[in-house]
């Protein structure tokens, strides 16, 4: 066989049985016998052998996997993973409502209801038709690359079928495992265990619950065994700069059409009435499902409703997500033990005796203040009732008092820090109790440190908890700004079982994090309230941690998307003296305190300086993100909803006609691409 005749085979194999696997994984339609199809699969995975370098894109040998990644590159997200605000009730579902009908002023509007699959937030990148990236929600705006592993799922398309498939698009996907499959693995594993006990060897744990398992499987460095698990997905958005639809609803469609796994159990409702009747409907059917459900999520449909009511710094403002009644169990209340966070709040954990509850055995659950001890009336040796739905810690949501023991005692709040002994305080306002003792509290001090070297802040990840601890407790460190100072000398004479090469790591990766952008250093600095995204929205507005430290409230409350309490908390950051002297040993650090000087306006270039934009449409000379990038350039901030403080409307083409009805009756200038090119400098 020649070349150009093996070239011709194989991508008509490859095609022939992607269609296959599409028509048995998607559509549940079998066109050929498990045999045929095995034939064909070996006979391209032979010519493959033969010819690698002929091998597609989007081969269905990729599917068996082979790939083994020893460390999974983090990524950033081309548009951020936001999370849902939750519901739990119809009032709260009512109430969000009328938030959506005063945004739209007055426009009629429709949702679409979906299932909340109970599995792992994925985000997949397709470039000219081929699955190219397959990356975790991580913290939102960065997830880990599994593109190994995501391509081993067979319903997930290797290449988006269609005529009118866009150049580029991201979806949104939730990764699972189905029931079938978990209790598949796990018969397969007590079996292994029975040979084990019978050869004297330790037993395999089983699964603990499908959403861990996906979790734990999508990150395997073995693509081959994560192929063996038969992870399924649910693709249920479309993300791009480019819509080729104005409702969620039809974009769904459309990837169905494309050739994606898209739940059918979506549906269009024309008001709450009608979500309160799908959410009622599948309260109990959704148990009829292949997988875990914990609730429903409800979306504006019109795509540029959604772009005008925005979104927050956290979660957008057009979805949200009801939340079934969670699990419930009961068991035996043991003790009450205390924590101290890095903020000095002190966190009440009830102790629990050992209780399956939402496929995990719970042992401990939060009781997040005072307040709530009291309210639940908490006694020694109560019964009480533990609840876990979505949430990653269960809690106590009341007490058994049919079996309350006679003489039981109530419990009471401590007055004194567990950790250091200093009488507790209480914030005017507030339900916790904090330790004043910033400095001396072991865990704030440590809990300080651990958020500094995070990830998602100054990203030392050769220091972990337990080192930190040791080197607070012989003396080396005493806040995060040591960190800069320590050397491998110091490290191994005082640290025990600390070898040469992991003292050289861990100051290589020190040193590294000076390189950390300035965003995530002020988030790692820890002020109350200023998560990820509003440190980079802050830094990104003062430039600088010395412009910032020197803001008024109003300055801070002008910022888009910082309100009254974040600007609260800043200010009383700076102007205490603790954080003052935390912030002069920083500077010294040679950290990044400010925005690079290229990125930065000159005085002649800055001409929309103090000036906020809304771009919308599709353009001729210049894409979104590009226009985006000369308003920031040229000093101007770039918001995504229309206000009464929005200076300009860069208007395109396709622009929704309710967001230039907003601007018009807000009297916020339009201007158009040519007159927008017409304000910058020549």
């Amino acid at each position: 066989m020649t070349a150009e005749e093996a070239k011709k085979k194989i991508a008509a194999l490859t095609e022939q049985i992607n269609h296959y696997n599409h028509q048995y994984y998607v559509n549940a339609i079998s066109e050929v016998t498990d045999y045929e199809f095995d034939m064909l699969l070996k006979e391209l995975e032979q010519l493959e052998e033969e010819h690698p370098t002929l091998k597609q894109e989007d081969s269905p040998t990729q599917r068996v996997g082979g790939t083994i990644t020893k460390n999974f590159e983090t990524v950033a997200h081309t548009y951020p993973m936001l999370s849902l605000s939750n519901s739990y009730n119809e009032e709260d579902l009512y109430e969000f409502d009328q938030r959506v009908q005063k945004g739209l002023e007055g426009e009629e509007y429709e949702y679409v209801c979906e299932l909340k699959f109970d599995g792992v937030a994925l985000s997949l990148t397709y470039k000219n038709g081929i699955l190219k990236r397959g990356v975790t929600r991580g913290d939102g705006a960065q997830g880990d690359d599994i593109t190994a592993n995501i391509k081993t799922v067979r319903t997930i398309p290797l290449k988006a079928q269609g005529k009118d498939v866009p150049d580029f698009f991201e979806v949104r996907a939730e990764g699972f495992m189905s029931r079938a499959s978990f209790d598949r693995i796990n018969n397969d594993i007590a079996e292994e265990n029975i040979r084990r006990e019978q050869e004297g060897k330790k037993h395999l744990n089983m699964l603990a619950n499908p959403r861990n398992a996906a979790a734990g499987t999508f990150k395997m460095q073995d693509s081959s065994v994560v192929a063996s698990r038969q992870l399924d997905c649910y693709v249920y958005a479309y993300m791009s700069e480019n819509d080729p639809v104005e409702k969620h609803e039809e974009a769904l469609q459309k990837l169905k059409e494309w050739g994606f796994n898209v739940s059918p159990s979506y549906q269009r409702c024309r008001n709450m009435d009608e979500v309160i009747a799908y959410i009622k409907k599948w309260e109990e059917k959704r148990f009829e499902l292949p997988l875990d459900t914990d609730g429903v999520v409800i979306k504006v449909n019109h795509i540029k409703q959604q772009k005008e009511l925005g979104s927050t710094a956290k979660s957008p403002r057009w979805a949200i997500a009801y939340k079934y009644k969670a699990e419930s169990a009961t068991t035996a209340l043991e003790s009450i033990t205390y924590q101290v966070g890095r903020t000095g709040a002190v966190t009440p954990v009830a102790n629990l005796a050992p209780v399956q509850l939402a496929g995990t055995v719970v042992k401990r659950a939060s009781l997040h203040n005072a307040n709530e001890i009291e309210r639940l009336d908490l006694h020694e040796g109560d019964q009480v009732f533990v609840e876990k739905g979505g949430e990653i810690i269960p809690k106590v949501t009341g007490v058994d008092l049919s079996q309350r023991l006679k003489d039981a005692k109530p419990f009471e709040f401590i007055h004194a820090c567990p950790s250091c002994g200093t009488a507790l305080e209480r914030k005017e306002g507030e339900a916790a109790y904090y330790c004043p003792n910033e400095l001396g509290c072991l865990p704030q001090v440590k809990g300080r440190i651990e958020h500094f070297v995070a990830r998602k802040a100054m990203n030392i990840d050769s220091l972990g908890s337990e080192r930190i601890e040791q080197m607070l407790e012989v003396g080396l460190i005493k806040d995060a700004t040591d960190l800069y100072s320590l050397r491998k000398v110091d490290l191994i004479a005082k640290l025990e079982k600390f070898k040469d090469k992991s003292a050289e790591k861990m100051v290589a990766g020190i040193d590294a994090s000076k390189e950390i952008p300035f965003s995530r250093v002020l988030f790692a600095i820890g002020i109350r309230f200023v998560g990820a995204t509003v440190a980079e929205k802050l830094a990104t507005h003062f430039r600088s941690l010395e412009a910032l430290s020197k803001a008024d409230r109003e300055t801070l409350i002008n910022v888009p998307e910082i309100g009254e309490k974040i600007a609260d908390s800043i200010l009383a950051f700076f102007q205490d003296p603790k954080q003052q002297a935390f912030i002069e040993k920083l500077k010294q650090t040679g950290v990044q305190l400010e925005m690079p000087e290229q990125e930065e306006a000159t005085v002649e270039e800055a001409i929309f300086e103090g000036q906020t934009f809304v771009v919308s449409g599709v353009f001729q000379d210049y894409s979104r993100d590009e226009l985006k990038k000369l308003i920031q350039r040229y000093g101007g901030k770039v918001v995504s909803s229309i206000s009464k403080k929005l200076n300009y409307l860069v208007a395109g083409d396709k622009m929704g006609p309710s967001k230039k009805e907003k601007a018009e009756k807000l009297e916020v200038r339009i201007v158009s691409e040519q007159e927008f090119k017409d304000m910058l400098p020549l």
